[in-house]
């Protein structure tokens, strides 16, 4: 048995959602002027010499269709300890600064391990930047290797992935038999993706990804590198810091996370992350008229492991060739948790569940999924797996009893969802990541924000990522909802702002309200 890898945390999931589902459209990017952008040289001093055909490379960008938007392509080595392993390309995509000299590149990540920083930039650039940010710096969106855009993680296609993902396994939940059946599907996953990844899994990994951010930064010719990163993104930031501290300029990171938890102990932190999450839900949920529960917020949590454990034994219908099993619906409820904004919906899917209804939480499903109209609009559940899977080392013999009742005391109604087979035991690709302390010693302070009621990047990860930093300066933001900044805090937006335009570094200690 193993614990649930971290889930996706993704900038799209947290503002997105509510978008989706009411039909609203992304606000439209006002249209500028003609520009050609800036046109450095590529920053070359320090470079080993096997890599200086990487660092040299000159630019080449093309319109990307949008006004103030362009796009290029990078060559990066697909294994920086020996560049003759082959490359690989990163997709990047630039919203040219909107007045004056701009003050370089703001390279931005959004999440995941997988979201897609360009189609993040280019769709919604007022989730990732204020219009401050937007008007002083060449904002830059990046795929990361593995995907996108990028050279990809591939593994199924759509039918592939509905069966992976939506498919109710035999047996009754923790027997053998569905245990097996469970480990069947991980191996035919890992045998797909190692079958159209072309060669590339063993090189998919955060270190790598945070040395092609020092390619960007120098092929876009920043002497260092400008940076805002979200949810897994801090963790990005934070690994570039350890690897190039003399390297870092002003550094966000939004939803920090802990990089010396091992995978067990952060699959814990974040499913008690989510179940107060579902407890703040439905203490507003019990306050609303069309709230499914009733009484305390124990009697409503209790009445959801009820609804759980019914559909669990008898899925319902979704009149598409799927049923919606008790896994289903708790992504379901994660991708609501992830912004108060979302509650509503949640309030309608579980209603809809309690009277049979799957349809709300499948919708709910689907968007964490990144399914639409049968189709999946991303490789981001690919390119996760791909991530955790080399970054997480293994833990060797640890006592699962233990971990499963602290899990069970911990979050009691999430808990029988977040365990099962190891979905890492058949991957191609070994582990070589490490887990431990990240200090970045010599470089400039670096802003980490953490939000109290983080369900997916738990405040106390962003509390210890500032703490292990040398210069780590800890914001505060007193909510819900997954990350803080751009979330109609102005507290949180002047501190971020400042820092980012003037160096100004926030007060220690810090709380936005």
């Amino acid at each position: 048995m193993s614990l649930r890898r971290r889930a996706t945390a993704a900038i799209a999931v947290l503002a997105g959602l509510a978008v989706t589902l009411s039909g609203c459209l992304y606000a439209q990017i006002p249209p500028m002027a003609p520009d050609t952008g800036r046109s450095l040289a590529p920053q070359t001093e320090g470079v080993d010499a096997a890599l200086l055909p990487y660092y040299g490379q000159t630019l080449t960008w093309a319109d990307c269709g949008s006004a103030g938007f362009d796009c290029t392509t990078v060559t990066a080595p697909r294994d920086y300890a020996d560049p003759s392993a082959g490359d690989l390309s990163l997709a990047v995509i630039r919203h040219r600064a909107t007045s004056g000299e701009p003050l370089g590149s703001l390279l931005t990540n959004p999440g995941g391990p997988g979201v897609s920083g360009v189609d993040t930039v280019r769709d919604s650039l007022s989730l990732v930047a204020d219009e401050q940010l937007t008007s002083s710096y060449d904002v830059i969106g990046f795929d990361p290797r593995g995907v996108g855009q990028s050279t990809a993680v591939r593994c199924y296609d759509a039918a592939g992935m509905d069966a992976f993902l939506y498919d109710i396994p035999p047996g009754k939940r923790g027997s053998d038999e569905r245990d097996a059946a469970l480990e069947q599907r991980q191996a035919g996953f890992a045998q797909a993706c190692e079958a159209g990844s072309d060669g590339i899994l063993p090189y998919v990994s955060t270190e790598n990804s945070a040395r092609d951010m020092d390619l960007l930064r120098a092929v876009l010719g920043d002497p260092t590198l400008n940076y805002l990163g979200f949810s897994y993104g801090s963790l990005l930031g934070a690994t570039y810091a350890g690897l190039f501290p003399e390297r870092v300029g002003r550094m966000v990171l939004d939803g920090g996370i802990d990089p010396s938890l091992p995978g067990s102990a952060s699959g814990i932190a974040q499913a008690v992350g989510f179940e107060n999450a579902l407890r703040a839900f439905m203490a507003d949920c019990l306050t609303r008229s069309d709230c499914p529960f009733g009484g305390s917020v124990d009697d409503a949590m209790s009445d959801l492991t009820s609804l759980l454990q019914r559909v669990d034994a008898r899925p319902l219908d979704n009149g598409d060739g799927r049923r919606l099993g008790a896994d289903t619906l708790v992504t379901a409820v994660l991708a609501a948790l992830y912004s108060d904004q979302s509650w509503p919906y949640l309030r309608i899917a579980l209603t809809g569940a309690q009277n049979g209804d799957a349809s709300v939480a499948f919708q709910l499903a689907d968007f964490y999924n990144g399914r639409e109209n049968g189709q999946y609009s991303s490789n981001t559940l690919e390119a996760l797996r791909a991530y955790n899977c080399v970054d997480y080392p293994d833990e060797g013999e640890t006592d699962d009893e233990a971990l499963e009742a602290e899990l069970e005391q911990k979050a009691p109604v999430i808990a029988p969802y977040w365990v099962g087979p190891d979905p890492c035991a058949a991957w191609p690709a070994p582990p070589t990541g490490t887990r431990a302390p990240i200090t970045a010693p010599g470089a400039p302070p670096i802003m980490v924000l953490g939000t109290t009621g983080d369900p997916a990047t738990p405040y106390t990860e962003a509390q210890a990522l500032a703490e292990q930093l040398s210069q780590g300066v800890l914001v505060t933001h007193v909510g819900e909802g997954h990350l803080a900044y751009n979330k109609g805090n102005a507290c949180v937006n002047g501190a971020v702002d400042d820092y980012l335009l003037d160096g100004t570094v926030p007060d220690a200690g810090l709380r936005c309200e």
